[in-house]
């Protein structure tokens, strides 16, 4: 099963590509305040390094947070898009060991189908002025 991995909790946002439980590629870059800009760029490098495209993933695993409330958003709302686009199963997960449950979660055929950020505190969102 070909699995695209997707952590944006933090500044440095990572990308993964693995084949059941080997790694084929993995992606880290500083896409802090560009990330909406840069994620679609970097998940087309990642498969056009290994020859494949999105039509060949079969399963996503987002880091669900705790983390950045406009990273978290962002990195959740492009996974949600690509599972529901692509008809393929989503996992969220967290913690240190967020990989590794989310590929044991899709072996088990386990889907959540529609991933929620986890932002470990009420998000911080301005009031509107009148």
């Amino acid at each position: 099963m070909l699995i695209l991995t997707i952590r944006t909790d933090k500044p440095e946002a990572e990308l993964g590509l693995f084949e059941d439980e080997s790694k084929l590629a993995y992606s880290t870059w500083l896409a802090h305040r560009q990330l909406a800009e840069t994620i679609h760029l970097k998940i087309r490098e990642l498969l056009e390094s290994q020859q494949r495209t999105l039509e060949d993933v079969q399963g996503i695993i987002i880091f669900e947070g705790p983390g950045s409330f406009t990273g978290l958003r962002i990195g959740v709302s492009v996974a949600n898009a690509l599972a529901y686009s692509l008809h393929i199963p989503i996992i969220a997960s967290k913690g240190s060991a967020w990989l590794e449950g989310g590929r044991q979660q899709l072996a088990q055929g386990k889907d959540v189908q529609i991933v929620k950020p986890e932002y470990g505190a009420l998000p911080h969102i301005t009031q509107p002025k009148h």
